[in-house]
């Protein structure tokens, strides 16, 4: 409009023309730079102090999602390995077939001790072997007697059931009975897969070792005391790391914890586990969880922590006296590190800590 004007006036005179024409075109100019000016900057939004909180949540549940859809496919690809490496135990059916000999076939189920009885060989401990294994000793055993190069195959035609334990943050916690060799990825997808609060870490809890009798063997073997394995799921489900993908055996407990959690145990008021604070120190761990009973040694504080690969953790021993005192800093913990606080003069670390998950942990079976 105000350019029609413009060109209306000119015909009147030049110098009109030349001081309108001026102040048009300085209008229409600057009316043009407030227009650009509004569309292209936004009008200012307000950010809520804890904007950032959500944004780590959404990520965390994308990865546990990944996680979940790449569980289906970790199992497909460990089933081929897993039977294989099955190790046969009691109440096992084993189907034995020697190709040059219709006579030596036996179809025998694993007595308790874990043996079986074939014919000229006799009584054949087979416990603890794979299928492979126990065909190479029984080709072995006939080689040297009997026959010329056998042929023998060995076909596992029953699986004695399992029990596994499966708790912390997944869709269906609870006992499971299996039969064959099972995995950890077998047992995470009948679970239903990983909760979206779980965390980083999995551990696979193992009771002392049995022998062939089922007596639990003595601390003299070595064999008399708990085993922890942890896993990174990340490095499992994500990165497709299958040394991580361990083999169940009956009895064993698998705990993933929920994100954000450090675990107290030990001669303190309330053992279990507390959520991690940004900055939470090892005293303020014991404080949470109601600070150090009176029998407590606390100057052989432990706090273990896992690096999620197998039963690789570093072992860190603290003076929680001294800590308290002033006299030494006070370290800060880390998401899923287990504070453990001894009874004075006791050398039963690992069996305590033990104990702590079996009555302080929901889930876990007490043998």
């Amino acid at each position: 409009m105000g350019a029609a004007v413009c060109w209306y006036r000119v015909g009147k005179g030049l110098s009109v023309m030349k001081l309108k024409k001026k102040d048009c075109l300085f209008l229409i100019s600057f009316f043009w730079f407030l227009l650009v000016s509004c569309a292209s900057t936004p009008p200012p939004r307000e950010v809520s102090p804890g904007a950032s909180v959500p944004v780590k949540e959404i990520e965390s549940s994308k990865q546990i999602r990944s996680m979940n859809e790449r569980l289906l496919l970790g199992v497909l690809s460990s089933k081929r390995d897993s039977t294989q490496d099955y190790k046969i135990g009691p109440d096992d059916l084993i189907e034995v077939t020697v190709f040059e000999e219709e006579k030596l076939n036996k179809t025998v189920r694993v007595s308790s001790q874990g043996n079986v009885s074939l014919p000229l060989i006799g009584i054949l401990k087979v416990k603890g072997l794979t299928g492979s294994e126990m065909e190479r000793e029984i080709r072995d055993l006939l080689a040297r007697e009997y026959i010329r190069d056998p042929h023998v195959n060995v076909f596992i035609k029953e699986y004695h059931n399992q029990r596994i334990s499966l708790m912390g943050a997944v869709t269906k916690p609870g006992i499971y009975d299996v039969t064959g060799q099972k995995t950890v990825l077998d047992l995470l997808s009948l679970a239903g897969g990983l909760r979206d609060d779980a965390g980083k870490l999995l551990f696979l809890l193992r009771p002392p070792s049995l022998d062939g009798d089922g007596v639990k063997k003595g601390k003299g073997s070595g064999e008399g005391q708990p085993r922890t394995f942890t896993a990174d799921l990340e490095e499992l489900l994500i990165k497709g790391d299958l040394s991580l993908n361990f083999p169940l055996l009956h009895g064993d407990v698998i705990n993933i914890p929920v994100a954000g959690k450090v675990f107290v145990g030990g001669l303190v008021g309330r053992p279990g586990g507390f959520p991690l604070d940004k900055r939470m120190t090892l005293s303020q761990a014991i404080a949470v969880a109601g600070g150090v009973d009176t029998k407590a040694n606390a100057s052989e504080t432990r706090v273990f922590r896992y690096s999620g690969k197998g039963e690789q953790k570093e072992v860190l021993t603290f003076d929680a006296y001294a800590i308290q005192k002033g006299e030494v800093s006070d370290p800060y913990l880390q998401e899923n590190d287990v504070v453990f606080v001894p009874r004075s003069g006791t050398k039963t670390v690992l069996l305590e800590i033990w104990d702590f998950f079996k009555g302080h942990v929901p889930g876990i079976p007490v043998w």
